[in-house]
């Protein structure tokens, strides 16, 4: 199992196994070679070195992980260049970080190590006759629409996290959002990108032969570090039309979502909400959700042709009828708006639960999704946990959260029921994350979703861009078995 998430005994086990973190010099000076190494390239403005500076890079949106020995803040790839040299010549390891919102613990250090925190690396620039724009790494999602808006054009990768993550932070994730559906994820609007290796060598690559692009996309920072992106922009559609249903019986909401889309429908947004997602919202926002639905789903259809975009629509009305549901159409754009704040605000409103969640990220075939969503149902009721379910069901790609207080709870009881969680997907055709990764929470669940060889494939690319293995080690990837841990299957 992965570690249960803790502030506590991992971080008791760094301050104590690092003479540097005990004993902080008095005159502020770095307090480690690395980190004094680091402050005379590239000046003391672009070192963190300080304790209590250091404690906050050591943790993401869901996993506690071991104080950086020093984090960098680079301006420019060569500010990148000089902090991955730097490290390598101290045999320390380096962990890259957006803005760390993630949900699976990928840029949580595992050991100490170098955070590379890209959150000064912003500049982005539209180039409108080619539709595209170039990112650096810690542009925040949103700011790319917002600056393609006025030529036309939008960026449509938009997880609910967009007002806060960063572009390098979705590219480590292959971050998808509502909109996936129709419009796909962000290693579809990726057409070249630029990176540095382990050696702190920097290449430029587009998505032609190897699509070695594509393989650093999703790979959490282990094989590469991402200093910019061309990202492909395109134009918003004219027309929006949008639709709530709610459902008494949880899996007739997952059955009219596969029945819509089998009768022809591609909506741009097909959200998912389960009675206690939308309890928590309502208690938070007070929108006027149906509390006493079982599930809820939100709907957009777009296009170009408005009878195109109303007759999408009324597909998902009679699939939703014809499941049981009810349905009400979103009268003008401010009601619609109030709709998806309501899918938007899904986090806040369950962090006012409980303090800890862990946060599934399954996708199973459509066709699996009745059995997928009342099987998750059950494991929770059988749990005695608080779970609730949410997603981008019109992919198949669902959230169970697990809401728990460590101080009460089993962290690892969360662990072995998000473990029965990721087999129910697996048994049903389905991979074990769509879009949050894999990091450490899912790390020890690879071996029950590939086979051995595939593993070692897998570490066979690793250790070909990263020999040494120090590009944020002990994420993805499990440890060889061995004989006497034969490999487990779902």
């Amino acid at each position: 199992m992965p570690r249960p998430p803790t502030d506590g005994p991992v971080e008791k086990q760094a301050l104590t196994t690092t003479s540097e973190a005990r004993k902080p010099r008095s005159d502020g000076s770095p307090t480690n070679a690395l980190a004094a190494d680091l402050t005379r390239q590239l000046g003391p403005r672009k070192v963190l070195h300080q304790l209590s500076e250091r404690l906050n890079y050591r943790y993401d949106a869901i996993q506690f992980g071991v104080t950086p020995l020093a984090v960098v803040l680079p301006e420019s790839t060569a500010d990148v260049v000089a902090a991955v040299k730097a490290a390598r010549a101290a045999g320390v390891p380096v962990v890259g970080r957006g803005a760390g919102s993630g949900l699976s613990g990928g840029s949580a250090p595992m050991q100490e190590a170098l955070v590379i925190a890209f959150t000064r690396m912003t500049a982005l620039q539209v180039f409108p006759e080619r539709r595209e724009a170039v990112a650096q790494p810690g542009v925040i999602t949103l700011k790319v629409t917002e600056a393609a808006r006025p030529h036309g054009l939008i960026y449509p990768p938009d997880p609910a996290s967009f007002r806060t993550s960063t572009i390098g932070g979705n590219l480590a994730e292959n971050a998808g959002g509502p909109m996936c559906l129709k419009y796909g994820v962000t290693g579809d609007y990726v057409t070249a990108l630029e990176f540095v290796d382990a050696a702190g060598d920097v290449h430029r690559v587009t998505r032609d032969a190897y699509d070695l692009a594509g393989l650093l996309i999703g790979s959490e920072g282990t094989l590469g570090l991402i200093t910019e992106a061309t990202l492909r922009l395109i134009p918003p559609a004219k027309f929006t039309r949008t639709l709530m249903a709610h459902f008494a019986e949880v899996g007739q909401a997952a059955e009219a979502v596969s029945a819509a889309i089998a009768a022809g429908a591609v909506p741009a947004k097909l959200e998912f909400m389960d009675r206690a997602c939308t309890n928590a919202i309502e208690d938070y926002l007070h929108l006027g959700l149906p509390r006493d639905a079982e599930a809820v789903i939100l709907v957009d259809t777009d296009g170009n042709d408005l009878d195109t975009v109303t007759g999408e629509l009324a597909l998902v009305e009679q699939a939703c009828a014809a499941a049981g549901g009810v349905t009400r159409l979103a009268r003008d754009p401010a009601e619609a708006d109030a709709l998806w704040q309501a899918r938007r605000s899904i986090s806040p409103a369950l962090g006012r639960i409980r303090p800890q969640r862990m946060n599934e990220d399954i996708v199973v075939p459509r066709s699996a999704l009745p059995d997928v969503v009342r099987e998750i149902r059950a494991l929770g009721d059988a749990s005695g946990f608080h779970l609730v379910q949410f997603g981008h069901i019109g992919d198949g790609n669902l959230h169970p959260n697990i809401m728990f207080d460590p101080r009460t709870e089993s962290p690892q009881a969360v662990h072995d029921l998000a473990h029965r969680i990721a087999l129910v997907a697996l048994r049903h055709g389905g991979v074990l994350s769509g879009e949050h990764g894999i990091g450490t929470m899912k790390r020890d669940f690879m071996t029950d979703a590939l086979d051995p060889a595939t593993l070692d494939a897998l570490r066979d690319v690793k250790r070909a861009l990263d020999p040494a293995g120090t590009l944020n080690p002990g994420k993805i990837l499990p440890d060889p078995q061995t004989p006497e841990a034969p490999h487990a299957h779902p």
